[in-house]
């Protein structure tokens, strides 16, 4: 099966002082398809997947080496605009932190900081994407509540709402399925299964049957190593590495 191609790293290297995080990491990562990255506990999932928006800049000591292409543009090269390239992905954290303000507020608070002023617009923007997030049946005669007052199920879907209110090219989520009960993850799940028409979505989850559930495309790290990558399918059904057969055996773990 052909992908067309988002995000390519070429030999990606990421060091926390002394510490390896990732060893020379090259992959392609397909366009309008969910990709899962997968591996144990502290084997590099979450440091690949803050790698692409440049998060892992705030760490004091950080040292990254080889390149992250997208859309054809290092964004680790000289010149680059950090905000304008954050605005191109949204985030979804294990745990959701909603703005201390309201739900309305949160939502229109990425537009209004890149100069949307009008109140018909924002209204717009807002109902949207709390729409496009699945939340808005749930919130719309509340709008103008603390955010803070949601379910943590509703708080994720409103910061999903959030950073989709920016339109980003791409949805990063880092176990944003983790702080939920079984039927918000099963909602945020579906979500995602329907966005991926639009957007090109990335996940790291330590839970083997969520990536069989939702990707298209998986990428399997241990021990900061690129182990294996490819069409969902085909690693989950023959893997080509023993390492990547015994984490979906469940013998490493």
């Amino acid at each position: 099966m052909e992908y067309k191609t988002h995000i390519r790293v070429r030999n990606l290297s990421v060091s926390y002082g002394k510490e390896q995080a990732l060893k020379n990491v090259t992959v392609d990562l397909p366009e309008k398809k969910i990709t899962a990255i997968i591996g144990p506990s502290g084997c590099g999932k979450t440091t690949l997947l803050k790698s692409f928006n440049r998060l892992i800049d705030s760490i004091d000591g950080i040292k990254v080496q080889g390149e992250v292409y997208l859309n054809g543009d290092n964004i680790y090269g000289p010149g680059i605009d950090v905000t304008h390239l954050r605005k191109k992905m949204g985030l979804l954290s294990q745990r959701p932190h909603p703005l201390p303000m309201s739900i309305y507020d949160n939502v229109a608070y990425g537009p209004r900081i890149h100069g949307i002023r009008k109140k018909r617009r924002l209204n717009e923007i807002v109902e949207h994407y709390l729409r496009e997030s699945s939340l808005w049946d749930e919130v719309k005669d509340r709008l103008h509540t603390p955010a803070s007052r949601l379910s943590v199920g509703q708080q994720q879907k409103l910061c999903l709402a959030r950073g989709l209110a920016v339109e980003p090219q791409i949805i990063l989520g880092d176990e944003p399925t983790s702080a939920l009960d079984p039927n918000a993850s099963q909602r945020i799940e579906k979500k995602f299964l329907q966005l991926k028409e639009k957007y090109t979505i990335i996940i790291v989850t330590h839970i083997l049957r969520q990536a069989m559930r939702l990707a298209d495309y998986v990428v399997f790290m241990y021990l900061g190593e690129l182990i294996e990558h490819g069409p969902a399918q085909r690693v989950f059904k023959e893997p080509q590495e023993e390492l990547t057969r015994g984490y979906i055996k469940g013998v490493i773990i």
